[in-house]
């Protein structure tokens, strides 16, 4: 990945955030609301937190049968991506409390989801917020040559099959956290010295990552392949299921905000200026969907709301219902984009055509 050095416009459309802005803190002032998480996000996050580990205790204390453990195993990667989504996400953004400790605190949830917090942090907050959708610096657009996200990547001929064989690798997401992505990503990140908020020292990120990998790897397979009398390739197999499950769920959710037909993924000009303010570029580069879906609504986590979440990251989701009707509102009355599909399906299906389209040859469909 590049190093970033990108400059975003303070011109034109400069008063578009400043006046948001100013009705949005307005709509919470009015309403003597905190910006922050309420019962509705606690409540949630005992709900998340029960789908994700009972199933995993009653593995490990009951005698049932091998297909209830399988079944148990896809419950328990639905409840992995809903921690994600809906309690690691909002902590570390710092939305979750008002209170640093409990955004601390629910934000190390990532560790039990088999990720890092600072590798998440520097990829999610810094690189991705911050350089949405650009090439060479939001490193979620990146899937090495495997995936071709985006023009501005080299094509291969494999890619020309990529719409049929992506969603396969989708599910691998946390399954490499739990193995690979951050030993790469804190060399990388460390090298870069990246950070969100202070940078830690290499010793003490080394050992954090080392240390809870072990840690990781001790309950979720040592720890079952001593209590339980089943054989040790079944238990990995599970271990398996579990996280592709999960790694499906995100990943696929996040494509559906930024990976599709309606996101832009421009790119600076050659002294790195880009052509839009911060804000108006995540317009351009984000998409809501299914935002009608209470259902979507609860269990994404409010990252169907994308276009909210990029603007104002530091809110947590379960306000962004609310606000997204002063966004939309402000955004036509400055003549800039809200995109959003109405269906997950819809969403779905943008996706797809994306990834067709970014297939084919560009040498011969330009």
């Amino acid at each position: 990945m590049t190093t970033p050095n990108i400059r975003f416009s303070r011109k034109d459309s400069a008063n578009f955030f400043r006046i948001l802005n100013k009705r949005v803190n307005s709509y919470f002032k009015e309403n003597n609301i905190k910006r922050t998480g309420n019962w509705r996000l606690y409540l949630k996050t005992i709900i998340m937190f029960s789908i994700f580990l009972t199933p995993y205790f009653l593995i490990l204390t009951l005698d049932i049968s091998q297909w209830w453990m399988l079944l148990l195993t896809i419950i328990m990667g639905v409840g992995m991506a809903g921690v994600g989504m809906n309690v690691m996400h909002d902590g570390n953004h710092g939305s979750y409390s008002s209170k640093k400790w409990i955004n601390k605190l629910m934000g190390s949830s990532m560790y039990i989801l088999a990720g890092n917090v600072y590798n998440w942090q520097v990829q999610h907050n810094v690189l991705h917020h911050t350089y949405t959708n650009i090439h060479g610096h939001d490193e979620d657009m990146d899937a090495g040559i495997v995936i071709r996200f985006t023009k501005h990547a080299k094509w291969r001929r494999f890619h020309k099959f990529q719409h049929y064989y992506s969603i396969f690798l989708y599910g691998l997401l946390t399954f490499n956290w739990a193995l690979t992505t951050d030993f790469k990503q804190t060399k990388r990140y460390l090298a870069r010295k990246l950070a969100y908020g202070k940078l830690p020292s290499p010793l003490k990120q080394w050992s954090t990552v080392v240390i809870t990998k072990m840690i990781y790897l001790s309950i979720w397979i040592i720890l079952p392949m001593i209590i339980m009398s089943i054989a040790w390739w079944k238990i990995l197999i599970g271990f398996f299921i579990m996280h592709y499950v999960a790694g499906l769920i995100l990943s696929v959710i996040f494509q559906l905000a930024h990976m599709v037909e309606s996101a832009e993924m421009p790119i600076p000009d050659d002294t790195g200026n880009m052509k839009n303010t911060w804000a108006v570029h995540q317009l351009f580069t984000t998409v809501n969907f299914s935002t009608k879906n209470k259902l979507i609504n609860w269990f994404t986590g409010g990252l169907n709301h994308q276009v909210e979440h990029h603007i104002f990251p530091n809110i947590s989701h379960i306000h962004y219902t609310k606000i997204s009707k002063i966004v939309k509102q402000t955004a036509l009355e400055f003549n800039l984009p809200y995109n959003e599909y109405k269906t997950t399906r819809g969403a779905i299906i943008a996706h797809f055509k994306h990834l067709k389209e970014m297939g084919m040859n560009p040498a011969i469909h330009t």
